[in-house]
């Protein structure tokens, strides 16, 4: 869901933020406020919980939006900010030119989460009311809050462990990051400093993993307890780094695999291509089967793209409809397309394909079709560089 944009970076919400969400709120509902607040009704609770929620996750748009910001003054494009059920990422269109460049925009997500922390926390003090309380009974304190201090205490703690957290020297967390930005500094290696970051991060998610599997079968873990709920979603944390730290690494040396090579040495060039009034069955008899061409350029007389045709366009039609209906009419219109330029850089083409989730961009100059590139075309010239001997050398999973 597109939220808006913020200083001209659009904001989007996965679905499965609602999770994080709905956790966070039976977790503030159903334990933690009741236990500071036993005298509140269930109404106060819940209204008190919800913002919490609410507030925290504002709170993690502002540690993404951090790194974006520091990044497009460094000359880094950063589009887009997607907040998901494991938090925020920033999507950035390719790396950072220099290793001061990465430490930067790495350090400013922490230094934001960590200032919002102790802002919460000193503006919970300033709303308490004064309180004589015994040190040894911390319960005394948490209970003379009023809601609003309530939940800036809260978040005040949750920010300050979301910085130091994200300070873990593990890719692709931001220490992870940090991590890279100097071994890049003292290896001159963007590529080689990924590598070793990218294990570090996938050692602290094997570790995560294995913790959260023993706070499921009663293990008391150090900082984060036990119990089935919390070692479960300690795991799934695990799992998440450690894929994402193999994936990180992945698409940086298929950027560099790929190099500054134009996208035209890579495109098909011999293309079956449609016309917007032929009927849809008529495609399908004449061009689809038979073919292993999966997407078709839609031309007017002149070789100027209109637009494209899939096989999920043609799925999503009954097929008592094919013969009546015009490829006009289920086609994804020019102006919907992404398209590349015959001069743009392959990995540049990568990377775009992954941020925007398709599989295929035409090539056009002057609005003429000038060829088709695919991510399987990418991933064959990758293969055909660098070989199998050539595999990311991470460890291997258990």
């Amino acid at each position: 869901m597109r939220l808006g944009r913020i200083a001209g970076i659009e904001v989007t919400l996965d679905w499965s933020l609602l999770i994080i969400f709905i956790l966070i709120s039976f977790t503030l509902a159903a334990g933690v406020l009741p236990t500071w607040h036993p005298d509140w009704s269930q109404l106060m609770i819940l209204i008190t919980a919800v913002t919490a929620a609410l507030l925290f996750l504002a709170s993690v748009l502002l540690h993404e939006l951090s790194h974006a910001v520091v990044g497009r003054r460094l000359g880094i494009s950063v589009p887009r900010i997607t907040l998901f059920v494991f938090g925020g990422m920033a999507q950035m269109e390719g790396e950072p030119r220099t290793w001061k460049d990465e430490l930067g925009m790495a350090i400013a997500g922490p230094i934001t989460s960590l200032a919002l922390g102790f802002g919460f926390l000193y503006l919970a003090g300033a709303l308490a009311a004064p309180i004589e309380a015994d040190p040894q009974k911390p319960m005394e304190l948490l209970s003379s809050l009023g809601p609003v201090a309530t939940v800036f205490f809260w978040l005040g703690s949750v920010n300050i462990v979301l910085g130091l957290f994200n300070l873990v020297p593990g890719f692709p967390l931001d220490g992870g990051r940090v991590l890279r930005a100097v071994l890049w500094g003292m290896s001159g290696d963007l590529l080689r400093a990924t590598r070793w970051a990218a294990a570090a991060g996938q050692a602290f998610g094997l570790l995560l993993i294995a913790s959260g599997f023993a706070m499921i079968f009663g293990v008391t873990v150090p900082v984060f307890g036990s119990g089935p709920l919390g070692g479960l979603w300690l795991a799934l944390i695990g799992w998440f780094l450690s894929n994402a730290a193999i994936m990180s690494y992945r698409r940086l040396e298929t950027e560099q695999g790929l190099g500054r090579i134009p996208v035209t040495r890579v495109m098909q060039r011999d293309l079956t291509t449609v016309t917007p009034e032929i009927s849809v069955q008529a495609m399908i008899d004449e061009h689809l089967l038979g073919r292993h061409q999966r997407a078709f350029p839609v031309v007017d007389d002149g070789d100027r793209l209109q637009g494209l045709v899939c096989l999920a366009d043609i799925r999503k039609l009954e097929p008592s409809k094919r013969s009546e209906t015009s490829i006009s009419t289920i086609m994804t219109a020019r102006e919907q397309l992404h398209v590349a330029a015959p001069d743009e850089s392959a990995s540049a083409v990568m990377n775009r394909l992954a941020v925007s989730g398709i599989n295929q961009m035409p090539v056009v100059k002057d609005g003429h079709l000038v060829g088709l590139v695919s991510r399987e075309d990418l991933l064959t010239w990758l293969s055909l560089q660098r070989g199998a001997a050539h595999e990311p050398e991470l460890p291997v999973r258990g």
